[in-house]
């Protein structure tokens, strides 16, 4: 199933639990990734810059992280996926969305390694999954949140479309400090139109 998105398309493959796009694919990570996975968040820069990401981040949190995946995407809990090279498989970071179904929206979350921060896969991906959760999964918002000290992550949130909602003062308590969570949303405007 092919879908149109901004200036690429994105393509879901419902048996594979793939996105792919113009550069990437998108797929559930695989026990075999977590080593990479846990030398890319064992970072202190990628740390400060996320809301949940632990350090140091060992090689048991990324396989704990990762056996969560397959049962959550069947259940309709959360998609989270690999961010990789479509053509080279190269692991880039990850990104995942909840579902809250009652309330049909989901938070978008997502990292890129350090060394491939300023390539744009992070807003690829997002746009990629925002545009997978709207036409495949019937959400009405998406909603994500940043840091205050990392506005780069905002910036990936308005190339996706969305909008800046409010400030969470001192919501979170991180390195001895409490930090401002800054929020943005979409919300689904082509929701009941057929396609044609």
């Amino acid at each position: 199933m092919t879908k149109k998105y901004g200036v690429g398309k994105m393509i879901y493959q419902e048996t594979k639990k793939t996105i792919e796009t113009d550069r990437l694919l998108l797929r559930l990570f695989k026990e075999e990734d977590a080593e990479t996975v846990s030398m890319m968040c064992n970072n202190y820069n990628l740390y400060k810059s996320t809301l949940t990401l632990p350090y140091p981040y060992t090689l048991d949190c990324a396989l704990s992280w990762i056996a969560t995946h397959e049962q959550n995407f069947e259940e309709n809990k959360r998609y989270e996926f690999a961010i990789t090279d479509k053509s080279s498989g190269q692991l880039y970071g990850a990104i995942s969305i909840s579902n809250q179904q009652p309330f049909r929206n989901g938070e978008l979350g997502y990292w890129v390694a350090e060394e491939h921060w300023g390539n744009g896969y992070g807003t690829e991906a997002a746009k990629a999954v925002i545009e997978f959760v709207f036409n495949e999964k019937n959400y009405h918002r998406v909603y994500a949140r940043f840091l205050k000290s990392n506005p780069a992550s905002g910036k990936i949130m308005v190339k996706c479309g969305m909008e800046y909602e409010g400030i969470q003062k001192d919501h979170v308590f991180k390195n001895d400090s409490f930090e401002d969570v800054v929020l943005y949303g979409i919300i689904n405007k082509n929701e009941g139109q057929e396609e044609g």
